[in-house]
Formats: structure tokens, sequence, C-alpha cells
């Protein structure tokens, strides 16, 4: 009695087990390819940018995004944006992925820095970045007394004063840039929990 129970309970974990099988591959074996652009972190790499000399940010920058081509691994299968699913083996470009990059016009960082460290008394450092006011100020008040040219340096090198048009500083690719953080309508607070 015993043995026939053991024999059926082996028999029903057999077709279980089969049928759990079966039922993955019936599934992997349907599902239509991802679109290019939904593969997973992986499954793709992705092309450094061309750095363009002058400015130090991507060549095709526009409007604060730039991109660079992305190819999928060997073996993988996916659908590009015409519609035509590809088997790729890890040489072709199977989409092109937007990346963030930074207004600029001409503003050096490091040009900004030395001005404001040797000649920020005279007000050189504003006169550069765009602010002929407070330049002729510092040149009048020799630099606030040299109160007005310590704090410039420290605002400068910390990257808080930019030029005055608005753009960022051209600062090396893999050098020291600082992102600005805002907060805007979109921004997640989270709630204040009362005691």
């Amino acid at each position: 009695m015993a043995a026939s129970r053991t024999r059926c309970l082996r028999s029903g974990m057999w077709i279980l087990l089969f049928y759990g099988v079966f039922s993955q591959l019936a599934e992997v074996l349907t599902e239509d390819a991802l679109s290019c652009e939904d593969l997973r972190l992986g499954q793709y790499l992705c092309n450094e940018p061309k750095i363009d000399e002058a400015t130090q940010e991507p060549e095709n920058c526009r409007d604060a995004t730039a991109w660079v081509e992305c190819l999928p691994a060997p073996n993988i299968s996916c659908r590009l944006v015409n519609g035509t699913e590809i088997k790729f083996s890890g040489k072709e470009v199977g989409f092109n992925k937007t990346i963030s990059c930074r207004n600029v016009s001409g503003y050096s960082y490091k040009v900004a820095v030395a001005l404001s460290l040797f000649l920020g008394w005279l007000g050189a450092d504003r006169f550069y970045l765009g602010y002929p006011a407070l330049g002729l100020l510092k040149f009048c008040t020799v630099g606030f007394c040299g109160i007005g040219t310590l704090i410039d340096f420290i605002l400068i090198a910390m990257q808080i004063v930019g030029p005055a048009d608005g753009s960022n500083y051209i600062v090396d690719y893999y050098g020291a840039r600082l992102t600005r953080l805002s907060i805007t309508n979109q921004t997640y607070r989270k709630p204040h929990l009362s005691l």
C-alpha cells in the first residue's frame, strides 16, 4: 500500500514538473521579441560618445541631450524601430540611446578660477564671466577689501557662480564638473511624520 502511494506521489511530481517546464517553454516560444530600446541592462553595450575638443561635450549635443549608439549582446533578438526582428552578433548597432549633456558657450572653468585667484581683487573674474557692474565695483573697492575676493573665489571654485548667460563652464569631460539639483513640482517630497 505504501509503495503504491509513493509511486503515485512520484508520478504526480513528475507530471507537475513536466507541466511547469512545458508551460514556461511554451511561453518563451510564443513571446514576441522585445523592442531593442526595452532591453535590460547587460543585454546591450553603448559606445562612448565622441567628445568635441573645444566644448568637452558630445559632438551631437543639442538642447542638453545627445545620443550614443548601442550594440545588443551576441545572440540577443529584439525588434528594431521599423518592426523587423533581428538576432544580433554583437557588432551591429541596435538602437540609439539619449544621454544628457550641458549647454556651454565658451567660458572655461580653469580660466575663471585662475582669474579669481590671481586677479580677483581687480574684478577680472566678474568681467570674464559677464558681470561688468560687479567687476567694476570690485575694481573700485579693491575686491571689497579682500573679503569679496575670497568669497568670489570660493563661489567660482564650487561652481555656484557661473557665466552670466546661464550656460555652464567648459570642464574636461571626465573632470570636476558638478550638477545642480533642482526642486520642481514633479520632485517627490517625503511626507513629514509628526510625532
